[in-house]
């Protein structure tokens, strides 16, 4: 009786968590008026297909920083669900609060304002007892990843990343005014600040690779391509490629940037 009572403490403790960390991280974009809209005119293929990948990355999260220890593929998936639901009920409550969702929007409308609103939500809750609760070799699940895991997180990084920039009317101003001399000085220093960036962090297994080339194309160029794969699909998501082929590269390159942010400090975040 004890210990069951003493793992239903752990699991409230670890929703409450959950609870926090969606409210930490998908606080940014809830005050984002541009997030507000998308919920409205998303078409719901691209939604529909955008929750599957939520639920995807969040169950794939939850295997290396679920809220909850020690857990079997079973266990990550009702963590997922559990991490999903609270994404949706924190979203749709401060939305409710800030006076968004009333009385004069379909459901429709409602559904899709709540449904974007829960990714980033929902990626939080999922990393809360990661971020909230550190405890000594933390880093085992990742490190037992291996390579692939490995760029799971920072597919993972830069479609957070990449969520939290894309649907600000800045970043198309931003590839309006670059040139493509801009943009292939952007390439560049993405590319730079991610091998710093992935160097400095440590990511497991980098140092089997004795040659610095290998290691370069292993993890910075591989993490830049994945980078780059996440901001196409969020911009595509978010109705941001309907222009000729120019602007859709100017527009990946500068949203490659934060997402490639994003992938080389996946193992700081997960």
């Amino acid at each position: 009786m004890d210990v069951a009572r003493s793992r239903e403490g752990d699991y409230a403790l670890g929703l409450a968590r959950a609870c926090a960390g969606a409210l930490i991280f998908g606080f940014p974009l809830l005050m984002t008026m541009e997030m507000w809209e998308l919920g409205f005119y998303i078409e719901r293929h691209r939604l529909a297909l955008f929750l599957g990948v939520t639920v995807l990355v969040v169950f794939g999260l939850s295997r290396f920083a679920g809220f909850r220890d020690d857990t079997d593929i079973f266990d990550d998936a009702l963590d997922s669900l559990a991490a999903m639901l609270v994404g949706c009920v924190v979203s749709a409550l401060l939305l409710l609060l800030f006076g968004l969702i009333h009385a004069g929007l379909s459901v429709r409308e409602v559904v899709g304002m709540v449904a974007i609103q829960a990714a980033p939500a929902s990626m939080g809750a999922v990393l809360a007892n990661k971020q909230l609760q550190r405890r000594e070799g933390g880093a085992e699940k990742e490190d037992r990843a291996g390579y692939l895991g490995q760029l799971f997180l920072m597919a993972a990084g830069a479609l957070f990343l990449a969520f939290n920039t894309a649907p600000t009317e800045e970043m198309i101003l931003i590839g309006f005014k670059m040139t493509p001399w801009h943009a292939i000085a952007l390439v560049g220093l993405s590319l730079l600040v991610l091998h710093a960036l992935v160097f400095t962090v440590g990511f497991a297994g980098q140092e089997e690779h004795e040659r610095p080339l290998m290691a370069f194309l292993h993890f910075t160029l591989a993490g830049y391509g994945l980078a780059l794969l996440v901001s196409l699909y969020v911009l595509w998501t978010f109705g941001r490629l309907d222009g000729g082929l120019s602007d859709t590269v100017l527009s990946a390159a500068v949203l490659g940037f934060p997402a490639a942010l994003g992938a080389a400090l996946a193992r700081l975040v997960v």
